[in-house]
């Protein structure tokens, strides 16, 4: 029989006060719960009224829960924007450049899981305009 490798199979809680700032961009603030190969989980708080820079998640695929306020995200060449709010689930594809913001005047909480291999997050100086 093979010994299972060190720490494999053991649960861990990660409490919030063990929770690190991570992957940066201008107008959000990202904390990472943990990450292990393949999968990056965490959670992202915007400010009210703030408005994220360009950025995407190079080829991780994001889920994102809202748990308070409301989220909105813009997509590179797709006119407008979609807007969810508490218990709403969000899936941003792999590399899809987006932006978020926060269109009310409370602060926005959503927690992230990330599946890939990727870097976790790539921002981008400028979005091309939305198709019209």
């Amino acid at each position: 029989m093979t010994e299972p490798a060190p720490g494999a199979g053991r649960v861990r809680v990660y409490a919030p006060d063990e929770w690190e700032p991570a992957d940066p961009t201008p107008g959000m603030a990202r904390e990472r719960a943990f990450a292990v190969p393949g999968l990056w989980a965490g959670r992202v708080t915007t400010a009210p009224g703030a408005v994220s820079g360009w950025h995407h998640h190079s080829s991780n695929e994001s889920a994102l829960y809202v748990v308070s306020g409301i989220l909105r995200l813009e997509c590179e060449g797709v006119e407008g924007w979609v807007d969810a709010g508490p218990g709403s689930f969000i899936h941003v594809p792999a590399h899809a450049v987006h932006r978020e913001s926060n269109p009310t005047g409370e602060p926005s909480i959503a927690l992230i899981a990330r599946a890939g291999t990727g870097v976790p997050t790539i921002n981008v100086d400028d979005a091309p305009p939305p198709h019209r």
